[in-house]
């Protein structure tokens, strides 16, 4: 298991708003004990910032890549950054 630490930035599109998308996303990154962010904006997309175990990270990119049941993801963008320490818990942002 891969436990260095990664920091990814994804931008998902297609049918990804008004499908929980984002509630379901934070309770995945919770569940793998990730810290980070996620929002919609305004063009229809979402946008979520994940970091913690390599190992983690790539399960909530790949959860990412499907999204909740009534989503349908397009395309997802994904833009690997350098960890921070200013992350502290997985929230929905507006």
């Amino acid at each position: 298991m891969d436990v260095r630490p990664l920091r990814v930035r994804l931008r998902a599109r297609g049918r990804v708003q008004g499908v929980w998308f984002r509630g379901a996303a934070r309770e995945k990154a919770l569940s793998l004990g990730l810290s980070g962010w996620v929002r919609n904006l305004p063009d229809g997309s979402v946008e979520a910032l994940a970091q913690g175990p390599a190992w983690a990270v790539e399960e909530f990119v790949a959860w990412c890549r499907r999204g909740p049941s009534g989503a349908r993801v397009d395309s997802l963008d994904r833009r690997d950054e350098s960890p921070g320490d200013e992350l502290d818990e997985f929230d929905v942002v507006a």
